[in-house]
């Protein structure tokens, strides 16, 4: 099952955003219902997207992988085997090399 977080929308301020993306994750990841995420951070002027996916990367081991959008598609391993393994639906950023979302993989 697939997630879906907006905090790019919200106009929330850089520390809020990233609370509730740390909320969300810990739920998820508590409640062990939700395979993926896939984390709306828009793409504005970048600063956002640049903090959720350091955030990412300093939770290192807590995910199965942090997956860019710009990546997000059949040639990339992770992503065929993230929708492969959690069942995905279509998704409309699938393919699209979309870099305001970023798709996490839980364990």
């Amino acid at each position: 099952m697939l997630k879906t977080i907006d905090i790019g929308h919200q106009n929330h301020h850089l520390d809020k955003a990233l609370s509730i993306l740390e909320t969300n994750v810990s739920t998820a990841l508590h409640e062990g219902k939700i395979r993926a995420l896939k984390i709306i951070h828009g793409h504005g002027e970048g600063t956002l997207r640049t903090a959720v996916r350091t955030w990412c990367n300093e939770q290192e081991g807590r995910f199965k992988a942090v997956i860019p959008g710009e990546k997000y598609d059949m040639f990339h391993q992770e992503s065929v085997d993230m929708r492969s393994v959690c069942g995905l639906p279509k998704d409309p950023h699938y393919g699209t090399k979309n870099r305001s979302v970023t798709y996490i993989w839980l364990w």
